[in-house]
């Protein structure tokens, strides 16, 4: 409401204004802008770690195509490009662990080099868990600042390099970490950067009530 009523008082007096008033104008709409859109996010944030874990058989092929469709707009502006062969089948919260790949996908595409994004999903399982890895070709994270960027507001770029608030990683900690399960950054030889987190197999948290009957 800020934002839109500044920019009408602007119209009705667009003929007065000077350069100056009309960088105040400006700063005012971008400043309620980014309140907004913070608001939206802890928001997200706040629903995230109040909302009950359905943990379900979840097909992952579905679960990172919905989230690709979700961010049909930015793959289309961006040219970007998603990868992967077979994903498993786990047991998990579908609608938590679609933000998970949504705002993991948003950000390589957000923080990519002037070729389109190229992103591979791949999934390996190893002892009792299945492993996701998520790489992208995007700028990458110095090795020093991998445990900074799971904590809330420790974005890593300014706002004028890039738009947002820096809570869309902490969301997806929250949720793995909800899960019972880890997320971390892997190194990788290749420029870019390489997501790693677990899940548990649909058929390990199933074995326990097979047992029990």
């Amino acid at each position: 409401m800020i934002a839109n009523y500044t920019l009408l008082l602007a119209e009705r007096f667009r003929p007065k204004l000077d350069e100056q008033t009309d960088k105040y104008i400006a700063y005012s709409v971008d400043g309620a802008v980014r309140m907004q859109a913070l608001m939206q996010h802890l928001l997200k944030f706040s629903r995230v770690g109040r909302a009950e874990i359905e943990l379900r058989t979840t097909d992952c092929r579905a679960v990172v195509e919905h989230a690709l469709t979700n961010l049909q707009a930015a793959v289309l502006e961006s040219k970007a490009t998603a990868r992967w062969d077979s994903l498993p089948v786990v047991m998990a919260d579908p609608s938590q662990l679609t933000l998970v790949f949504q705002d993991l996908i948003a950000n390589a595409i957000k923080f990519h080099r002037p070729k389109p994004p190229v992103i591979q999903i791949e999934a390996e399982k190893k002892d009792h868990e299945w492993v996701f890895t998520l790489s992208h070709n995007g700028i990458g994270i110095p090795a020093e600042n991998w445990q900074d960027i799971f904590v809330i507001f420790r974005g890593l770029r300014t706002r004028d390099e890039y738009a947002g608030n820096g809570i869309g990683l902490s969301i997806c900690k929250n949720i793995i970490e909800r899960h019972g399960r880890k997320i971390w950054i892997k190194a990788q030889a290749n420029p870019g950067t390489s997501f790693r987190f677990t899940l548990l197999p649909e058929l390990l948290l199933k074995a326990p009530q097979e047992a029990q009957a």
